[in-house]
């Protein structure tokens, strides 16, 4: 089973590396989500707990899957 802290992890790993694949800053990704660029930052760092909508926002604005954000 995947503890909390883990999965705020997973999420923002899995934020961090599709948006360096697709060559995006966290500035850049911030002005495409509608989030700041502190919450990215601190999603990153799996400091944040993203609900569904964000984990949706993000995956709108990086153009994948939402379940690419959550697969482990």
């Amino acid at each position: 089973m995947v503890s909390c802290m883990d999965m705020r992890k997973l999420v923002g790993d899995n934020v961090s590396r599709i948006r360096k694949e697709k060559g995006l800053t966290q500035e850049q990704l911030s002005e495409l989500s509608g989030l700041s660029q502190q919450y990215i930052s601190d999603l990153e760092r799996g400091k944040r707990n993203p609900t569904i909508v964000t984990i949706y926002e993000l995956a709108m604005a990086l153009k994948v899957a939402h379940l690419e954000l959550v697969a482990p």
